[in-house]
């Protein structure tokens, strides 16, 4: 396919996409109370001995013995986060406006709350997809929607030293889910996403005008040319693009949660599954089928590994890869020859952050196991919008149980969530701490909560993760009975 007509292609596509998010646009305006780069050595992060959880866990519903502070109520509608080995924050913030898309915390009186923030940047804000915040090897790495830069960290400056450098550049036009996360193995290599901007690479040319018709895919699909998988650059070189990098997975539509886990040296994401089941193809996918199918993925990504999208969807209920009704399938034919997630994830919940839990905070069944942050379903109508929380998966050998957990609750706010504007706070952002605690941002006004553990480790057990199990019966948990849970008109 001509480069040039895939520039097309990509600039049409713009508009197309389901996880429809706000757009909205924080001040430019640097705080007045901040000093810039002021050279001043950060208090040692306090642990959960020393800290309290807020009375209320900051409005959250947490297992036994776990308690939550809010560190900062707003720093403006943001994305991912990162904590540095001295308790400092960094923000990823949504917009697209000026050079300020980044901001630091920092506790200065060890009270666990964030009384220094500072907006910083220096490079232009391209789109409010913009998502990662990272550290590594010194350095914070973050992206805009077309960039992906990295600044040095000074051991006693809260704000990074020097311009951005810019590492990998996007050369394609800004495009639906253009959220380029970060992952980095031990051998120098950085892993970034490309994800792909439809449900299933649909083609109006070949589906004709026929309302009745079912949606075509284009075949083979031409947005796998560039899109709709991950690529591996160099961690440190400057002004690569997608010709200087590796594709290293394929098949794969929308990734937001990306991580290396240290324990068997692996790359390891949470997918987006498609949606429009039945919009496309109602003959045979009912309005119910399409709120709880298909799976989000939790997957596990080896070198050349194609996870089949846009030709198939996982179905988490029979646990089989489907051919997607926009190639032939039918909800019944399955999908031979494409790698398999690990586990499948309830439907549009939007998995988009992903941590392996590292420290001794919290009791050892939590020890190398995943947390992942659900922003929240926007396209689940007539049924109850859904997600909206953050989930542990336990690992056993190496390998994931099966089974996830609800772990934080009560961001929504609300017990029905209607739209997805109804829900208070959407999950975004996961980072351990220093001394293991987990910290939690949100999307909508970057509150950050921060969790501690400090019951007896040696007593949790089943008893203390029951009431946590009973949330599950909440319309934005439960998978909703066909017909019964819909939402009414009123």
């Amino acid at each position: 396919m001509p480069s040039i007509y895939k520039y097309v292609l990509l600039l049409a596509l713009i508009l197309v996409g389901c996880k429809n998010e706000q757009k909205v646009n924080p001040q430019e305006k640097k705080p007045t109370t901040a000093v810039e780069n002021q050279e001043i050595t950060s208090s040692k992060t306090k642990t959960s001995n020393t800290l309290k959880a807020d009375a209320d866990n900051g409005g959250l519903f947490l297992p036994e013995g776990f308690g939550a502070l809010v560190v900062v109520d707003s720093v403006g509608p943001s994305r991912h986060l990162a904590v540095n080995n001295n308790g400092d924050i960094y923000v990823k913030l949504r917009t697209d406006k000026g050079t300020l898309g980044n901001i630091a915390l920092r506790d200065t009186n060890n009270d666990g709350k964030a009384d220094r923030k500072e907006l910083f940047g220096d490079y232009p804000n391209d789109g409010t997809f913009a998502t990662e915040m990272r550290i590594h090897k010194g350095y914070l790495y973050f992206s805009s929607e077309l960039r992906v830069y990295r600044q040095k960290l000074h051991p006693t400056k809260l704000i990074p030293e020097g311009k951005p450098a810019l590492l990998v550049i996007d050369e394609f036009p800004i495009r639906w889910h253009n959220a380029k996360s970060l992952a980095f193995d031990n051998e120098g290599g950085m892993y970034v996403t490309f994800s792909a901007p439809t449900n299933a690479c649909e083609d109006a040319k070949a589906t004709g005008n026929d309302p009745n018709t079912i949606v075509k895919g284009e075949n083979p699909c031409s947005q796998l040319d560039i899109l709709g998988g991950i690529w591996r650059f160099n961690d440190s070189t400057l002004n690569q693009t997608q010709a200087n990098g590796k594709r290293f997975a394929t098949g794969l539509r929308s990734i937001v949660g990306l991580s290396w886990n240290e324990e068997d040296n692996s790359l390891y994401a949470v997918n987006h599954g498609r949606d429009y089941l039945h919009n496309h193809a109602p003959q045979y996918f009912s309005e119910w089928q399409d709120a709880v199918l298909p799976a989000e993925e939790f997957i596990k990504i080896k070198e050349g590994d194609d996870f089949g999208w846009p030709y198939t969807y996982y179905d988490h209920f029979k646990n089989k890869r489907m051919l997607a009704p926009e190639y032939g399938g039918d909800g019944k034919k399955e999908s031979k020859g494409y790698t398999n997630p690990l586990m499948g994830l309830p439907a549009h919940w939007a998995p988009n952050d992903l941590v392996f839990y590292k420290g001794n905070m919290f009791p050892e069944r939590y020890k190398k196991g995943a947390f992942i942050a659900f922003h929240g379903s926007t396209n689940r109508t007539p049924y109850p919008q859904a997600g909206y929380i953050v989930a542990f998966i336990p690992f056993e050998n190496g390998k994931p149980t099966q089974k996830w957990e609800v772990f934080a609750d009560g961001f929504a706010g609300v017990d029905r969530i209607k739209k997805m504007q109804n829900a208070k706070y959407r999950p975004m952002g996961l980072a351990e701490g220093p001394d293991g605690s987990l910290y939690i941002s949100e999307s909508k006004t970057g509150k950050i909560w921060r969790v501690l553990f400090n019951g007896d480790k040696t007593a949790f057990g089943e008893a203390q993760l029951a009431k946590m199990e009973k949330r599950k019966t909440r319309s934005y948990i439960k998978t909703p009975t066909e017909g019964v849970d819909k939402i009414t008109s009123e």
